[in-house]
């Protein structure tokens, strides 16, 4: 289907997003519906301001997915339900490894050990089977992961984009976090050069 109305290819966009419930990559909608990629790219960024502006869902687009959620701006009248289930159920020690992947993410475990200053192995796991945080491969060591928060953390939020987390633009640029993530890869580095000089040797 070449050059489809926008308004039809809106309407597929939106029932698509409705019937999944969960994120959609947009080239697998594009797929489906046979048209480009641009084109539906554009249209989801139409549909995503319409809703914003007018209804009580909205249209989340994080990297190459989007997906439908529920309107911040009625967001004090789902506290109790959804708020509460993230504050109630989580640790202290789940709540601050949240925050720091929240702000700071992708990082890897090793950086928010650095920053806490104790193992989170386990609260890590905790808060990946709740669905909290996804996993990804990391480009600079396909040893290891980066973590992020996910989709389901942002719908129990209320919010459309990591952005929109409290004082974001400030705590995500924190120069003494940068400073302590720092020195966490440059141990690391002269562990693993270490360890290949006595590979070596050996």
């Amino acid at each position: 289907m070449n050059n489809m109305d926008l308004e039809k290819l809106k309407s597929i966009i939106e029932s698509i997003l409705f019937i999944s419930g969960e994120p959609v990559k947009i080239l697998r909608i594009a797929k489906i519906i046979g048209a480009d990629k641009l084109e539906v790219e554009n249209a989801a960024m139409v549909l995503q301001k319409e809703y914003s502006e007018k209804h009580g869902m909205i249209i989340i687009k994080k990297e190459d997915e989007i997906q439908m959620a529920t309107n911040p701006e009625n967001s004090q009248f789902l506290d109790q339900l959804v708020k509460s289930e993230i504050q109630e159920n989580l640790s202290r020690a789940a709540l601050e490894v949240l925050s720091i992947i929240a702000y700071r993410g992708p990082i890897t475990r090793a950086e928010v050990e650095a920053i806490r200053g104790v193992n989170c192995s386990f609260t890590i796991r905790s808060l990946m089977m709740r669905g909290l945080l996804e996993r990804v491969d990391n480009p600079k060591d396909n040893r290891g992961y980066l973590y992020k928060i996910s989709f389901e953390f942002l719908k129990k939020m209320g919010i459309d984009g990591v952005e929109k987390l409290p004082d974001f633009e400030t705590l995500s640029k924190d120069d003494r976090i940068n400073s302590v993530i720092g020195m966490e890869n440059h141990n690391n580095a002269e562990n693993i050069k270490t360890d290949n000089q006595t590979n070596t040797d050996v």
